[in-house]
């Protein structure tokens, strides 16, 4: 059963490698419908300033789009380090935008399949980290800042996202990968206050076993919480109540899930929802506005196709009134 769960994330794993290794040249195109793009972890920043939608995700590209039905891209907008530890071109997971103090921040997991941190069982862990990048626009170019890494190098961390808590400090939520701990972690990091570095070392928030709904099966056909820990994105309802969705698998069913924080702070303790909040194959979701004002929320679908795995962006309309997330129907811009 061991063999049959590796030979399965590799099956998932590889099709999404070579769609985020970034691409050298890539042909720009206009006026492209959202659920005619492939991309996986779509995350989208409403610019009020620039009046203006800003898609990323996995592969290190950047969509735009004034009233989200309709996308210009893909477009590179990130200039790395070619001698730092990210190599001369790293694949990017995950990438997000945040406008923070009159800047546009890039998180991003980044991997540089040539370097090797650890091995655990049959797990090759290459070095894989989630980072920062800056710029003064929305579109760009993302280049790095003053530290050269957040997270050890010993880790294997991704997805990492942004929020700034009750404290009035911002922080880093990202993944600590299953690969190497073997029960995925989600952890936050205090940053620097221009998010430049970090500060101190990573806490626990909760473990992908505390959670009732995520399941797989053990090498006896046992069921079991799942091990994976994937795309946190933080939100406060309303009322004040501080969430997290997140996901992971149930079975072979890509899902996601939400957690709430009975403090009101990332300190917790995080307390899961019992059930998903998405359809099977539906996850690594984020939340926002509309420049209209109308909240959804962004993810992709999943599904395989002769043995390749494809990602669609979706959006769902969504409602925070109450104490809790409450995800609706699909939404069609």
């Amino acid at each position: 059963m061991k063999t049959l769960y590796l030979a399965f994330v590799v099956l998932i794993l590889l099709p999404l490698a070579t769609l985020a290794q970034q691409p050298r040249t890539r042909e720009v195109r206009k006026n492209v419908p959202l659920d005619s793009i492939v991309l996986s972890d779509p995350a989208i920043l409403a610019d009020s300033n620039t009046q203006m939608y800003y898609m990323t995700g996995t592969g290190g590209m950047l969509w735009k789009s004034k009233d989200l039905k309709l996308w210009d891209g893909p477009y590179k907008v990130t200039e790395t380090d070619p001698d730092s530890w990210m190599g001369p071109n790293p694949m990017i997971w995950a990438a997000e935008l945040h406008a923070y103090k009159n800047k546009y921040y890039y998180f991003a997991t980044f991997t540089n399949r040539a370097v090797k941190i650890d091995t655990v069982g049959e797990n090759i862990i290459e070095r894989r980290a989630s980072h920062i990048l800056v710029s003064d626009n929305p579109d760009g170019p993302y280049v790095p800042m003053q530290d050269p890494t957040y997270l050890p190098a010993s880790m294997p961390t991704l997805d990492g996202t942004f929020w700034v808590d009750k404290d009035g400090k911002p922080y880093m939520i990202f993944c600590h990968e299953w690969l190497q701990n073997g029960n995925g972690t989600m952890e936050k990091l205090e940053l620097k206050p221009d998010l430049s570095g970090s500060i101190g070392t990573g806490e626990i928030l909760f473990r992908a076993s505390d959670s009732p709904w995520s399941r797989e099966k053990d090498e006896n056909g046992n069921d079991k919480p799942n091990k994976v820990t994937d795309g946190p994105y933080l939100f406060e309802t309303e009322t004040g109540r501080l969430g997290m969705i997140w996901t992971s698998w149930v079975y072979s069913d890509y899902t996601q899930g939400v957690a709430y924080s009975e403090s009101g702070t990332l300190d917790g303790p995080w307390i899961q929802e019992k059930d998903p909040i998405t359809p099977p194959n539906f996850g690594h979701g984020m939340l926002f506005k509309t420049l209209e004002g109308k909240k959804l929320m962004s993810v992709h679908s999943h599904r395989s196709v002769n043995g390749r795995t494809i990602r669609i962006p979706h959006l769902f309309e969504v409602d925070l009134s109450g104490d809790k997330l409450v995800v609706g129907k699909l939404y069609q811009p």
